[in-house]
């Protein structure tokens, strides 16, 4: 498997959104009667979309908003909102920062320490407001943190690194032992990230609640380039989910995993979908939204680092309310609001009456797809052409 890319080494072909494209199959279905809901340790959500746990997306606000409208929206344990009583302040200033300031300021701000107290406090503001609190670390802070969450009503805790493995080798630290970790929690744990087949068969075995799926694909997300990892969503997606189903045979349990990262229109979640993912977690669309807390700028990454960065600050502007960007109704032509929609009537046209039915959807490999036939929205930077 593979095409030679040089004298004795093999690379395999693999594909992203833009890429392929869905065939319609033999039967259509009223997008009004299409489920869309997803279930992660037997609770069930309305919108199989989360929000992803950055600082320019997710504050106390914006979480409890996010579970109104059925929900999940991820708060990063490792940023602002922990290490600063008044985290407005701070995010104004690096609003207001210009492209040249943007980069050290970050950093800078991710020096003071987080205080543990705010921990608590953040996730109790949520819980107080009737939201699903939902919160995610780094894994050398997981073991601190989880006890401080669960004392204070946490739902789901994440553990999120750039790259997570169930083998990880360091002389300096102790590192966490996930399988100990999960069988000890008393809420679900969800793991991340991991983009091949047999890490995700790994990260199974240790009991997860749920899996992220995606290496550097975030639109302010720069691993790509400063390190050169990673694993176009489309086939990391497809990998993750054969290694999902093979599982469910093995064990007869059935782990959701969720794609994050790299989509930023509805067209790109349905594909994540027929991938085979069960939920998606998106930053830079949920960015845009009026009650984001980062005042239309998005920043990567989850957890920030003062000598390797691996994230940057975009402007992605304040387009609608997060009910727009979810429901609609559209105030925009690039396919960015109404997710939901666009969900359900890709599901209708496809004739899939919910998720686990679009997992069998026909794909094909597609390249033109966002070109054909597309030449005046290109010319004139519209639609399918911004």
């Amino acid at each position: 498997m593979g095409e030679w890319i040089g004298i004795g080494r093999r690379a395999r072909r693999c594909y992203g959104f833009d890429e392929i494209a869905l065939v319609p199959g033999d039967q259509t279905v009223n997008p009004a009667e299409v489920d869309t809901s997803f279930q992660i340790n037997g609770k069930r959500f309305k919108v199989p979309i989360l929000a992803a746990a950055m600082d320019g997306v997710v504050d106390v606000k914006f979480a409890v908003e996010m579970s109104k409208l059925g929900g999940i929206a991820v708060l990063n344990l490792d940023g602002v909102q922990t290490r600063y009583e008044n985290p407005d302040l701070v995010l104004e200033k690096i609003a207001k920062a210009t492209p040249h300031e943007a980069t050290q300021l970050i950093q800078s701000v991710y020096t003071t320490p987080i205080k543990e107290k705010l921990v608590a406090k953040r996730i109790r503001e949520i819980k107080a407001k009737k939201g699903t609190a939902v919160v995610s670390c780094i894994p050398g802070n997981a073991e601190k943190y989880i006890k401080i969450a669960q004392s204070a009503g946490v739902d789901i805790f994440i553990v999120q690194s750039t790259v997570t493995s169930t083998k990880h080798i360091a002389k300096a630290y102790k590192s966490l032992d996930l399988e100990a970790f999960c069988k000890n929690a008393k809420v679900p744990v969800i793991l991340g990230n991991c983009v091949t087949y047999e890490m995700t068969l790994s990260l199974l075995e240790t009991g997860a609640a749920g899996l992220l799926i995606g290496v550097g694909p975030g639109a302010a997300c720069t691993t790509r380039g400063v390190l050169g990892i990673g694993v176009p969503q489309v086939t990391a997606t497809v990998d993750a989910a054969a290694a999902r189903d093979f599982f469910f045979k093995k064990r007869g349990k059935y782990i959701p995993i969720i794609t994050d990262g790299g989509m930023n229109r509805g067209g790109d979640i349905c594909k994540a979908f027929a991938s085979g993912a069960d939920a998606v977690m998106i930053g830079s669309s949920f960015a845009r939204a009026k009650e984001a807390p980062g005042r239309g700028y998005h920043w990567g990454m989850a957890t920030s680092h003062m000598n390797l960065p691996r994230g940057t600050r975009i402007y992605v502007g304040t387009t609608g309310s997060l009910k727009e960007i979810l429901f609609g109704p559209a105030r925009v032509d690039d396919g960015s609001q109404n997710l939901i929609g666009a969900l359900q009537t890709s599901l209708g046209s496809l004739g899939a009456t919910n998720i686990k039915e679009m997992h069998d959807v026909e794909i094909i490999i597609a390249p033109s797809i966002q070109t054909e036939g597309k030449i005046f929205q290109v010319g004139q930077r519209v639609g399918m052409g911004k």
